[in-house]
């Protein structure tokens, strides 16, 4: 086995550069040999020298743990899994305990088991640089920091102070760091160097602080008088956070505190048992299949159609300047891209403009925008009512009101201004783009973008193929995608698509508990307990009462709408027929009293006769909310809309706020089994409606022929 980390002895430095051939700097199968074998000789070296330094041969220092290790483990190898975990930090404390200093030269991003890597150095020096990341993520994957990074930052900054890094993930960038007294900033490469040589010539004998007797951990140790608050408090807000759904924090939270109460070597080695345990969860598993294998495929390109020139937008023409059109005109602008944004009066199209302004100025006082490139961005929007300020456009975002004829009228004029080989698309979040196409003179060359809002905050962006458009209008709409920071998914024309059909499943089956006589805050907390960010009657109020109500009557008019009509939406109807219509109009499932915290209506009691405690199943409630949506993702897949898992994985949770710890709507099926699924949907289907009847293919035995869908060739 090759070694991977370099060692040079430079006079009485040593020089240890990390450098997997092929790839970033992991923490593999070799990296027990390699550090092993680079330890040695500076062991062997020690007399000789003053000390060491540990950098990287790559851009980024050190990129973590080698996810697929944890992946491909098994529960028969608990034990094999423990070990080699212990093994790593084995390598990690003769670094400490070498008796001469050793110090991180940290050029580039530094995160999970790279973090570590460096916390066990005893100093760090990093590359003042504004790109630059660094900290412990881990528990975002549903892991947690098991390279020392919980016991070594319980100890540097205390329970509490360390909180933020460990339990939510928070990275840092070098300024930070350095402001945590964790490492001294460098403007350059060799001053970095320069730096860490002084170092090394100013601590001959450095010991790290936990390894020196007496050291006191900040804050207090675990039982200390000053920490009882905490712990007796964050227990109950994890629980409150996560609904129980997220095993990740709370283990970190008893990795730190357990931690603190023991020596530094114990304390390892149970942070060593808890990452063994996430490690094997199927929660973790879930989420790195999903937000670290699914999503990287997906930024990596995997969707985008071969052989088609890469494609950027210098100039993007908007038109209609609302909530939407100026969500995309500042996701465009801080980019870089110049922006036309067209709406019919110019008081809107400068309201749309506004939005902006508001964003950066939100980015002021935070200290994230300077007034420069406040003023940059804001040049770069024109707003207009002038369709030729469109002329030369790269691409063109039609955001209008969800009306097919207005929408053709829009195209019709805009699309003429678009230079040679431009793009138009659509932003319609339920019309099928096939439909809205005819009124393009080059439909091969159209495409649907349907972006979120509010767009500045949520990642996702859905394209959407018509029947006509060609491969290159994919390829340039994923660039551009790329272009703008968002994460695509690309899907086959149907009228809701992915994420607003499915939407629809949600948000309608909590209105039918409501008609069921389930009491409301039942309902909304069942989702929430279920790991749906908000619950279903709390979204309804936001997205308004009458657009599903709208977007059936579209369906209905265009011959499209489904055999049976969802029980939910006589609820909506009758919501609506009380004036109650969301948010907007102040007031629908909740009340929105002025200066004071929303609250459910209290008038549904009386509208909708509630069931007592006991008369209903509040896990059977959560189950309605996760396979109502599960199936109708099973159906949008079995119909072709979608072809690949992580796609519908990705958009589901993105787009639709399925919970996290599922991995997806996809791998919520296939870690429940495919059997037991099926067997589950049909007792709710022959309970509550066929809607929940999953399709027949999904059901077939085991090695049955499922070609022809996107269940042929997935793990299973």
């Amino acid at each position: 086995m090759s070694n991977h980390v370099e060692y040079v002895r430079d006079g009485d430095v040593a020089t240890l550069t990390m450098n997997w051939p092929g790839a970033v700097n992991l923490m593999d199968a070799d990296f027990i040999p390699s550090f092993k074998a680079a330890l040695d000789k500076l062991e062997a070296d020690r007399d000789s020298i003053k000390g060491a330094l540990l950098r990287s041969a790559k851009t980024t220092f050190f990129a973590g743990g080698d996810l697929k290790m944890f992946m491909a483990a098994r529960k028969e190898q608990t034990q094999e899994l423990f070990e080699m975990i212990e093994g790593i930090k084995a390598q990690l404390r003769r670094i400490e305990k070498l008796g001469k200093p050793v110090v991180a030269v940290i050029e580039g991003a530094a995160l999970g088991g790279g973090f570590e890597v460096a916390l066990a150095c005893h100093h760090r020096v990093v590359l003042d640089h504004p790109k630059i990341q660094l900290g412990l993520p881990e528990v975002t994957l549903g892991l947690l920091p098991g390279g020392g990074g919980v016991t070594r930052m319980v100890r540097h900054l205390g329970v509490q102070a360390a909180g933020p890094y460990l339990l939510e993930g928070k990275l840092m960038r070098p300024a930070e760091l350095a402001k945590l007294g964790l490492a001294e900033l460098a403007p350059d490469s060799e001053a970095a160097t320069r730096q860490a040589l002084a170092w090394i010539d100013a601590h001959p004998a450095p010991v790290q602080p936990w390894d020196v007797k007496g050291h006191r951990i900040p804050g207090g140790k675990a039982y200390s008088p000053q920490l009882a608050q905490v712990q007796t408090v964050a227990p109950a807000m994890l629980l409150a956070k996560t609904k129980g759904t997220m095993p990740a924090p709370a283990a970190v939270l008893g990795c730190a505190v357990e931690g603190a109460a023991v020596d530094f070597d114990t304390a390892l080695r149970i942070e060593s048992r808890y990452l063994t345990y996430l490690a094997l969860h199927q929660v973790s598993r879930n989420m790195i299949g999903t937000l670290f294998t699914g999503l990287n495929e997906i930024k990596g390109g995997a969707a985008r159609p071969k052989g088609v020139p890469p494609f950027k937008v210098q100039k993007l023409g908007i038109l209609g300047a609302g909530m939407m059109g100026a969500g995309i005109a500042y996701s465009a602008a801080t980019k870089g891209i110049e922006v036309v944004l067209l709406d019919t009066a110019q008081e809107r199209a400068e309201k749309g403009k506004a939005y902006s302004e508001g964003l950066l100025d939100k980015g002021m006082k935070r200290g994230k925008v300077t007034e420069e490139r406040k003023a940059e961005t804001l040049g770069r929007i024109k707003p207009t009512t002038s369709y030729d300020d469109l002329e030369g456009c790269d691409l063109i975002i039609e955001a209008v009101f969800e009306d097919p004829d207005i929408k053709a009228d829009v195209t019709k004029k805009a699309e003429p201004r678009l230079r040679p080989g431009g793009l138009f698309s659509s932003n319609t979040s339920t019309i099928p783009i096939t439909d809205l196409a005819r009124s393009s003179a080059h439909p091969e060359r159209f495409i649907g973008l349907h972006f979120f809002s509010p767009v500045d905050k949520m990642p996702l962006l859905e394209i959407i193929k018509g029947k006509e458009t060609g491969p290159e209008a994919v390829a340039q709409a994923l660039d551009f995608a790329a272009q703008i920071g968002k994460t695509p998914i690309v899907v086959s024309d149907a009228r809701g698509f992915y994420t607003s059909r499915v939407f629809g499943q949600y948000v309608n089956e909590g209105a039918a508990m409501l008609a069921e006589g389930i009491p409301a805050a039942v309902i909304e907390n069942a989702a929430l307990q279920a790991g749906m960010p908000v619950g279903p009657l709390a979204v309804l109020d936001e997205v308004t009462l009458t657009l599903p109500l709208h977007v059936e009557a579209s369906a209905k008019k265009a011959g499209a709408a489904p055999a049976e009509r969802h029980p939910g939406m006589a609820v909506l109807e009758r919501m609506v027929e009380l004036g109650r219509s969301g948010r907007a109009g102040g007031q629908g499932f909740y009340d929105y009293p002025e200066g004071q915290p929303k609250r459910l209506w209290s008038g549904l009691k009386d509208l909708y006769p509630q069931q007592r405690r006991g008369e209903y199943d509040v896990q059977e409630l959560r189950d309605r909310f996760l396979y109502a949506q599960a199936v109708d993702a099973a159906h949008v897949a079995d119909q072709g809309v979608l072809t690949e898992a992580r796609e519908l994985n990705i958009g589901s949770i993105m787009g639709l706020g399925f919970p996290v710890w599922t991995g997806g709507a996809y791998q919520f099926i296939e870690q429940t089994g495919r059997e037991q699924f099926v067997a589950r949907a049909r007792e709710l289907a022959a309970k509550h409606g066929p809607r929940f009847e999953p399709p027949a293919r999904l059901s077939a035995a085991p090695g049955a022929d499922l070609s022809g869908g996107m269940y042929s060739g997935l793990p299973r």
